[in-house]
């Protein structure tokens, strides 16, 4: 179960929902749905904590809400 924050936003340049996982750096995903981003973004997600270890590299422990200024 993902535990990491997962911020969605439209992009009116891609006609898509973006999903970023401000924890894990370079995590994005896009869908044409709500759903469908943050479908892809838990796919992402794994996927990126498989290739880090993978590569021996650290994993950003989930935070939860991050809090922006």
């Amino acid at each position: 179960m993902n535990k990491y924050e997962i911020i969605i936003f439209w992009s009116d340049e891609d006609k898509s929902y973006i999903a970023d996982v401000p924890e894990l750096p370079g995590c994005m995903a896009d869908g044409k749905t709500y759903q469908e981003a943050i479908s892809n973004a838990e796919i992402i997600i794994n996927e990126w904590i498989e290739t880090a270890k993978e590569l021996d590299r650290e994993i950003p422990l989930a935070k939860g809400r991050l809090i922006f200024a």
